[in-house]
């Protein structure tokens, strides 16, 4: 521990300041905190010592964040007007120590001017207290921008396609970096420009946003036009999540299980353009559904190239309980062998009833005893894991 010459040590308590008719602004009693003043070593700063009395900092975890953000103050009272605003803002000293942390330049800044007026922009959007104090205590960062040139033109440029604020304040809650990445208003124009539809990027927006993070977005966008999608389609928007979301490691280890069961390199790029949410399917379910379609049924692999989007379904709720089903028709010679295999597990609960059960009279009891079988057998396993 370091020695200070001729310390002064004291605690000093904060005047509430005049009431005020907005919660946020309403003034909050700082906690004692720990201050002191004149000279220090000459090898700690006044910052330095800040930093590690009132936060509880170690030395050098303390100096590297003055230096990363050349902090430099020589008496208390600017970082303390700092703490008092946060204090008075409701924000918990804990939350404090993260801020400080990870904003450690808001100790230099006039708070007033710095960070009231984005606190304010946030309430009148519909923002709540708890939700700003929310916001800042776990990303920090999002008071680094400037509120005109970064902050308001980006919120906006999200309104634009979400068409309220309580959409678009949660989009911005939900990523922050919305607020502090140039990267996310660069690749929305990007794709504005390439006439990617404004439902599409809207989209992005509500399911994944981080999407619009990707440093080579525009390189994904002409892909995935080569490979034939309608940039006005949600095929494309579930693509790009896809493409953006899958390591490029992790997309090979899919088109080498696909390729396991049969497929090539043609019939998953094929697969993917029909159903892209079929590169989003975990490994184990796309060897499951295979194992199943493939080697228990001794049904063709190639059916499901054609229709991924079996494999989107529940194996024990949809496919298992349908497929016995249709097995059964066509041991017994009552379903053609060239008819579709896939086509029964598309269709609705209803559908599915009239149309490969009920309508054969002789079989229809049998039938329906065997789908139900199955179908309870599915729920009652889901009923025993989640007790």
């Amino acid at each position: 521990m370091f020695n200070f010459n001729r310390t002064l040590i004291y605690l000093k308590t904060v005047t509430p300041l005049s009431p005020n008719p907005n919660p946020l602004f309403h003034p909050y009693p700082s906690l004692f905190s720990l201050h002191f003043c004149t000279n220090t070593s000459d090898s700690i700063s006044f910052a330095v010592s800040y930093l590690i009395h009132n936060f509880g900092f170690s030395p050098q975890p303390a100096s590297k964040l003055c230096s990363n953000y050349r902090l430099q103050f020589n008496t208390s009272q600017n970082p303390d007007s700092v703490l008092t605003f946060f204090r008075n803002h409701n924000f918990s000293h804990s939350q404090l120590r993260h801020i400080v942390e990870k904003a450690t330049w808001l100790l230099s800044c006039n708070p007033s001017k710095r960070v009231l007026p984005k606190f304010q922009f946030l309430l009148s959007k519909g923002a709540s207290n708890s939700d700003i104090v929310n916001l800042v205590s776990k990303n920090p960062r999002v008071l680094s921008p400037s509120l005109k040139s970064h902050i308001v033109p980006t919120y906006e440029l999200v309104y634009r396609f979400l068409q309220s604020d309580k959409d678009t304040l949660a989009c911005v809650f939900h990523n922050p970096s919305l607020l502090i990445e140039h990267i996310f208003s660069y690749n929305i124009r990007m794709l504005i420009e390439n006439r990617v539809s404004d439902s599409n990027i809207a989209r992005l927006l509500r399911v994944r946003s981080r999407t619009l993070s990707t440093l080579n977005l525009e390189k994904l966008l002409e892909e995935l036009q080569g490979l034939g999608f309608d940039l006005s389609k949600i095929k494309f928007s579930i693509a790009l999540i896809a493409k953006t979301s899958v390591t490029k490691t992790r997309w090979k280890e899919k088109v080498d299980t696909f390729k396991k069961w049969g497929w090539s390199d043609e019939d998953v790029a094929e697969a993917f353009k029909k159903q892209p949410y079929c590169m989003l399917t975990s490994i184990d379910k796309i060897n499951l559904v295979m194992n199943f379609w493939v080697n228990q049924l001794g049904w063709d692999a190639m059916a499901i190239a054609k229709s991924p989007g079996i494999l989107l379904l529940s194996l024990e709720k949809r496919i298992i309980p349908r497929a016995i089903v249709v097995q059964f028709l066509l041991d017994k010679g009552l379903r053609n062998m060239s008819a579709c295999l896939t086509s029964p597990f598309f269709v609705h609960e209803k559908m599915f009833l009239s149309k490969f059960i009920k309508c054969f009279e002789n079989e229809s009891s049998y039938l329906l005893e065997l789908y139900e079988k199955k179908l309870n057998l599915a729920y009652t396993s889901d009923t025993t894991c989640m007790s």
